[in-house]
């Protein structure tokens, strides 16, 4: 039977702790209700299961020969999802959901996070703020349409969405890999063959060259430039892009440079009208959604702005909250963020607002824009291909090129 350690306030005032052998966290609060005591924290104490055998001695030493990995996987995070979705729409309690979460997870790591998740809920927090606590594995976008759907009362609804969500993204990121596979190996090849011509063809080719006292194409100078720097510094160039690689993640993971990065995605030329649409779309279904739920329009717009994403749209749209807060009309005050919001937009949001359908409307907006976006993403994806291997093909027409322009001239040397 599991030991749990507890604080908890007695009926005088003075704080207790102490343990309690319970069998599972439900059963320890019950016994301390029926000592007095007001939970404080309830800590499932480590350590006290024995094994049998070799394991149990294994472990009794400290040691654990099972390899585990605390990542949950985004398959064990879209099943998660979409469960805990079913459980609440057939009318399961949020906490007895979790429970069977946890205990009927494909993998370790899920279970014992669900479990953690369930244990906060249990213990009084929020399941959104529950959440929170692990980025690693529930994304701010994910935790903030969570917030959403517990202030409006419709949790299993947006779990629901969240789902399709990232179905959406997985068959998205399918799509891109396959379509990018051949053209990676094109790369791959070509790299390994460039290399064996720079290092090896190419300083033979200048001795041939140089000894009929000819000057060499610009073209080819540079070439042979890049082929000495390999030849001679080859391994110190590998070693600092790998730590320049290192740094400029690094550098964008931190706030200013995942700033930079946004603005930098928002200002790509398909790129950016793509991230633009995905974030209007999010951001007026869960408007749209909140204020069918008859949430406050001030609340619904901050629940709201968390779901956008990109921190730099996230500012634009704070700023229309306080214009809606001292009394603008919400059309109006979106109408600062044009990158985000179109003219034809603001403008059926305008004419939803005046006839009193605005959640109904914004709704309509962000199904109309998924479908378009869905649209446009399978283009991108099939330009993407022929894309990659014209700038392979140019890269390598460059390099032969520069080759092949010696040889042309020659012969007026040979003369």
């Amino acid at each position: 039977m599991p030991t749990f350690t507890y604080k908890a306030i007695a009926a005088d005032g003075s704080v207790a702790e102490g343990q309690i052998d319970a069998g599972n966290r439900p059963d320890a609060f019950r016994q301390m209700e029926t000592r007095g005591l007001r939970p404080v924290s309830l800590a499932e104490q480590a350590g006290k299961a024995s094994g049998n055998g070799a394991q149990g001695t294994a472990r009794a030493a400290g040691f654990d020969f099972k390899m585990k990995s605390n990542k949950v996987t985004a398959k064990a995070l879209e099943n998660f999802t979409r469960l805990l979705s079913s459980l609440l729409a057939a009318g399961v309690p949020l906490s007895r959901a979790l429970v069977i979460l946890y205990r009927e997870a494909a993998t370790p790591a899920a279970s014992a996070k669900w479990k953690e998740i369930h244990d906060k809920v249990i213990d009084g927090m929020a399941l959104a703020d529950a959440m929170t606590q692990y980025p690693d594995t529930f994304p701010r976008v994910y935790t903030a349409m969570v917030q959403a759907g517990e202030t409006g009362g419709f949790l299993d609804v947006v779990l629901a969405q969240i789902a399709d969500f990232q179905a959406r993204e997985k068959e998205l990121r399918s799509k891109v890999m396959t379509a990018m596979l051949y053209p990676c190996i094109l790369l791959v090849l070509a790299l390994v063959v460039l290399t064996i011509l720079l290092v090896f063809f190419i300083p033979r080719f200048q001795k041939v060259f140089s000894g009929f006292g000819g000057s060499l194409p610009l073209i080819t100078q540079i070439i042979i430039g890049i082929s000495d720097v390999l030849r001679s510094y080859g391994l110190f160039v590998l070693v600092g892009l790998f730590v320049a690689v290192l740094m400029v993640r690094s550098w964008f993971a931190s706030e200013k440079g995942k700033r930079v990065w946004e603005g930098l995605m928002l200002r790509a030329p398909v790129v950016g009208s793509l991230v633009a649409q995905f974030a209007m779309a999010r951001f007026c279904r869960m408007l749209g959604t909140l204020l069918g739920a008859g949430v406050p329009l001030v609340q619904a717009l901050n629940v709201a702005r968390k779901s956008v994403g990109n921190q730099i749209l996230v500012d634009a749209v704070s700023t229309s909250i306080e214009r809606v807060q001292e009394g603008g009309r919400l059309g109006q005050s979106l109408a600062e963020c044009r990158g985000l919001f179109p003219g034809s937009v603001l403008e059926m949001i305008s004419v939803a607002e005046e006839s009193g359908r605005l959640d109904a409307e914004l709704v309509r907006i962000a199904a109309v824009t998924e479908g378009d976006l869905d649209r446009q993403m399978k283009t991108a994806v099939a330009l993407a291909e022929p894309l990659m291997l014209f700038l392979i093909a140019s890269f390598i027409g460059t390099i032969f090129i520069g080759m092949l322009l010696p040889i042309f001239t020659l012969q007026d040397y040979i003369k």
